[in-house]
């Protein structure tokens, strides 16, 4: 019995001093490594610990801070580029793309210039560097190659991608976070980095031409973007914002007065007329579904009531001749006497007017249309005259494109649809009113693109709506403080 106890306290002193070394040795790898358990069991850094309270504490101060926190919730809150005694290898061509966005026509003071210096980097790889002036450079270079990514892809005053809507959520075409990760320790960083560009070819020829505006190489430009480098600049940012990868679409371009027909390499282009400034033509894309030869035309209401009506009052006989109807409410044409007319101007909200289908017709011998909330039409015209002119703004907002009955003929090869052009020529030809489907409907996007490369050479086109001012401004405004190098 005596020894039984004495081998039970034996074992108790034993329990007790392993228990001990475990608890000696967890201090250690405490002290040594910085890790504490959460209340769900699972082992965090301490360091992390306080790298996410620097997150919360610059949140104010960055530019995406919901993305950034998930870029380092990814990562256990673990630094990405500032080490105790050495940086990432991508540290310095990350701080070269930041002295550098003026070459993508971007605004250097959109990217922490105050805080991103090399003297504040060199300081911070000594063994004598402070823990947490090494997180806060840590988390702006993060928030500075979001922002990058964000402004090369999206573009910085998207009227879709806002902000708010990138901090949101995780997007389903393109995610800045996960392109930043990917870019991290490829052997060429910067190209990985700004591929987040788009590769449309207007856009890559501005950028390369911007490119030699501001230096040759990516390390020798300095200073602020002036002239035509900030027109070039202001388009840039307007490209991003229908950044698609599509090989074959229609662009009507609104300052140039042109329309592009883009099937991969190949390009056609078309003449055309748009909206006066009284009444522009709107920027949108939308997809061209189906072609309509000999087209009545519905006369938008504004029209109608502030031009057609007057027409009507000085000459009765107006209607007849130009092939117009006056319809009421229940689509019943109204004929004109002196008692409906009288109820016209009483209640000209209550009628509408559709010119049929001839060679005076506005819409001309064929229409293409396109769903838009703006009720726009691209379609031909009876006024062919007016394509002689150089500035070409003349219409209430839709566009009219010359050698329509080509652009039409076109949509039915590039269709694989061949044999229905010589029934689109006949119904053109004998006004007679057809619809032609397209099996694959053709993108069209409508830009307001005041320069671009041709051969080569920058070319500027008229500021037709006075839109550069404004966005010239957002990019670049006055106060713009001097950057710190």
């Amino acid at each position: 019995m005596k020894n039984k106890n004495i081998q039970r306290r034996f074992g108790t002193v034993t329990l007790i001093f392993i228990s001990l070394t475990l608890l000696w040795a967890f201090l250690l790898v405490y002290n040594a490594f910085g890790i504490c358990l959460k209340k769900d069991g699972s082992v965090i850094y301490t360091d992390s610990l306080s790298l996410k309270k620097e997150i919360v504490s610059l949140q104010q101060k960055l530019n995406y801070p919901n993305l950034v926190d998930r870029f380092y919730q990814d990562r256990l809150y673990k630094r990405a580029w500032v080490m105790q005694d050495t940086v990432h290898s991508d540290v310095w061509a990350s701080m070269l793309l930041m002295d550098c966005v003026l070459q993508f026509g971007l605004n250097r003071n959109d990217f922490h210039p105050d805080q991103l210096t090399y003297d504040a980097l060199r300081p911070l790889t000594s063994p004598n560097a402070k823990l947490q002036e090494q997180e806060i450079f840590d988390i702006y270079l993060t928030d500075a190659l979001i922002t990058l990514i964000n402004h090369l892809h999206y573009g910085k005053f998207n009227p879709v991608f806002t902000t708010e809507r990138l901090e949101s959520k995780i997007l389903l075409d393109f995610d800045p976070v996960s392109h930043l990760k990917k870019a991290m320790g490829h052997p060429d960083f910067m190209a990985n980095v700004t591929s987040a560009q788009p590769q449309a070819d207007m856009y890559k020829m501005l950028q390369d031409y911007l490119h030699l505006v501001k230096g040759q190489y990516i390390d020798d430009c300095y200073e602020f973007p002036e002239g035509d480098a900030r027109k070039m600049a202001i388009n840039m940012e307007r490209l991003r914002w229908i950044n698609t990868g599509d090989r074959y679409f229609i662009q009507i371009n609104i300052p140039s007065y042109t329309l592009k027909l883009v099937n991969n390499d190949h390009v056609v282009i078309f003449k055309t007329i748009v909206g006066k400034p009284s009444s522009p033509t709107p920027e949108l894309e939308s997809k061209v579904k189906y072609i309509t030869t000999s087209p009545d035309w519905k006369v938008p209401h504004k029209i109608f009531t502030t031009e057609l009506l007057p027409k009507i009052w000085k000459d009765s006989t107006y209607l007849i001749n130009n092939h117009y109807s006056i319809y009421d409410r229940k689509q019943n044409i109204v004929p004109l006497t002196k008692g409906t007319i009288a109820a016209i101007k009483a209640n000209p909200n209550l009628y509408d007017a559709r010119q049929s289908s001839g060679c005076d017709n506005a819409l001309g011998k064929v229409v293409f249309r396109f769903p838009n909330v703006f009720d726009i039409y691209l379609h031909d015209t009876p006024e062919q005259k007016l394509f002689k002119k150089q500035e070409r703004a003349f219409s209430h907002g839709c566009i009219r494109v010359e050698n329509a009955g080509l652009l039409a003929e076109l949509l039915l090869r590039n269709d694989g649809t061949a044999d229905k052009v010589p029934a689109l020529k006949s119904s053109m030809l004998n006004m007679r009113k057809k619809d032609f489907h397209l099996k694959n409907t053709v993108p069209v996007k409508i830009t307001y693109i005041t320069c671009e490369v041709n051969d080569g050479q920058l070319r500027v086109y008229p500021d037709v709506y006075h839109r550069d001012q404004v966005l010239e401004s957002l990019m670049f405004p006055v106060n713009n403080k001097p950057v710190k190098k």
